[in-house]
């Protein structure tokens, strides 16, 4: 599977975690729902800035977020 789609499962999971849509997520990254959407099924990579905001948003890591154990 390549890194992307891997980035864009581990998102989506965290996402549905804390409990919150993409809508919400989007708003806050200021985009578009479709957009942020696009991150999650691995179409367009996320930057460097915005996986440094949701690995806070989530609570979560960049391991955890690229899937290393």
């Amino acid at each position: 599977m390549e890194i992307a789609k891997i980035v864009g499962e581990n998102l989506k999971l965290a996402r549905i975690a804390k409990g919150v849509t993409q809508r919400q997520i989007a708003e806050e990254l200021h985009k578009y729902q479709s957009d942020y959407s696009e991150y999650e099924t691995g179409k367009i990579q996320l930057d460097y800035e915005k996986i440094v905001y949701l690995c806070k948003r989530f609570d979560i890591t960049p391991n955890d977020l690229f899937g290393f154990i």
